[in-house]
């Protein structure tokens, strides 16, 4: 019989390699970190393949809870209060299509219940699978779920006890998840968090950026952070550039492939104010936010709208510089704030274009930020949307507060 006293750990469990910049797992890994903030005995798991995998040591003992990679720390902006734990994942795993060598069944049918369980309190993960074997284990568990899906949830699993809580991070997503069976009163809406670095001003690194992005000290800058995607507004934010070429647009995030399409296109449109900075460590993003006149959201409108989390805006408003955004159904109750500047309609180049100036216009740039939206946001940190998280976990489930 395993002792009670030894389940003291709280995992968050991510069935993909990191670091990664995808937006899925910088939620993922900022929620594990504001967990770990408030001084659970939090532990971030994830596969690891490659050289490190076939290490006999490793492979003996796959579970090795243990402080983060310098690496890790700097790509997610983590404290050093999380732990990682790596699970090897060596050859023929993920390189044949099969269930038995698919890593997120060895991680739920291994490494769960053999190497991770002796110690777990409770799990917490986007990964329905690895909810379920936990549950299946005896092991309460928080479940996460972020996007429409048709699937069907198993009455077995959403009804057991030991499912704590689901959360999502909007109304519509609620919505489809009680429609595909999860029981509402085990359902809550929840926005992402902000990550508190980019609250700390940085005027230094923010000069730098204007300096190495602006052609001269009276230009102005508009940015983007996140995916470059069609859907998230990038297309239109480039017909915007060509409408307004004495203003630097500048570009954060996105895949290589993505970053070479529309540098692609942008020669193409013989667009020549726009500049895509692929993926940049939060260290460095929060400065640039800092360094920016105006900040742009340009989602479109579509299906994506309806569930789009503001996890980027957040660090926008955290940022202190005013924001340009769209008018879609998941930012709705923002409208009321004054921490977005001006808002027009999805899809239309011309009126974002006629925001823009608007707000370039009436809003000077503050090196020390405007204090609206940097204020509106504190509600917003992983650390209270863990705490308000685990307030629907019975109390002698809680993970163990580390001393």
């Amino acid at each position: 019989m395993k002792n009670p006293a030894l389940k003291t750990d709280y995992i968050f469990f991510i069935g993909e390699e990191l670091p990664q910049p995808e937006a899925h797992l910088v939620q993922s890994t900022n929620a594990a970190n504001g967990a770990a903030n408030l001084g659970y005995s939090t532990v971030l798991v994830y596969p690891e393949k490659g050289a490190k995998a076939i290490n006999p040591t490793n492979l003996a003992r796959p579970f090795q809870p243990r402080q983060a990679s310098t690496e890790l720390i700097k790509y997610y902006n983590l404290h050093d209060k999380l732990k990682v734990a790596p699970l090897p994942m060596p050859w023929p795993i993920d390189h044949f299509r099969s269930k038995f060598t698919d890593s997120n069944t060895i991680a739920s049918k291994y490494y769960l219940p053999f190497h991770i369980l002796p110690t777990t309190k409770l799990v917490h993960s986007r990964n329905w699978n690895f909810v379920k074997a936990a549950i299946k284990n005896g092991v309460p568990a928080i479940y996460e779920h972020h996007h429409h899906e048709d699937k069907l949830f198993e009455p077995e699993i959403v009804k057991n006890p030991l499912l704590q809580i689901a959360v999502t991070v909007v109304d519509t997503i609620r919505e489809s998840m009680i429609k595909n069976g999860m029981p509402p009163e085990k359902l809550i809406t929840l926005h992402n968090g902000f990550n508190r670095l980019f609250m700390e001003r940085q005027p230094e690194k923010a000069a730098e950026w204007r300096q190495k992005l602006l052609q001269d000290e009276s230009q102005k800058l508009v940015v983007y952070a996140g995916a470059l995607q069609q859907f998230k507004g990038v297309d239109v934010l480039i017909d915007v550039a060509r409408q307004m070429p004495n203003v630097q647009f500048a570009c954060a995030g996105g895949k290589p492939k993505d970053i070479e399409y529309y540098q692609q296109l942008v020669k193409e449109k013989q667009v020549h104010n726009i500049k895509f900075l692929g993926y940049i460590l939060h260290n460095d993003l929060a400065s640039l936010l800092q360094a920016a006149d105006v900040l742009a959201h340009p989602h479109c409108s579509g299906k994506a709208a309806t569930f789009t989390s503001p996890l980027k805006l957040f660090d926008y408003f955290a940022s202190g510089t005013p924001i340009v955004a769209t008018e879609i159904p998941s930012l709705v109750e923002f409208q009321d704030t004054h921490s977005i500047a001006a808002w027009c309609e999805p899809d239309n180049p011309s009126k974002f274009a006629e925001c823009l100036k608007r707000v370039l216009e009436t809003y000077p740039r503050k090196i020390e930020g405007y204090p609206d939206s940097i204020n509106f946001v504190k509600q917003f940190s992983w650390e209270n949307r863990a705490a308000k998280i685990l307030s629907y976990v019975d109390e002698s489930l809680l993970p163990q507060l580390v001393v």
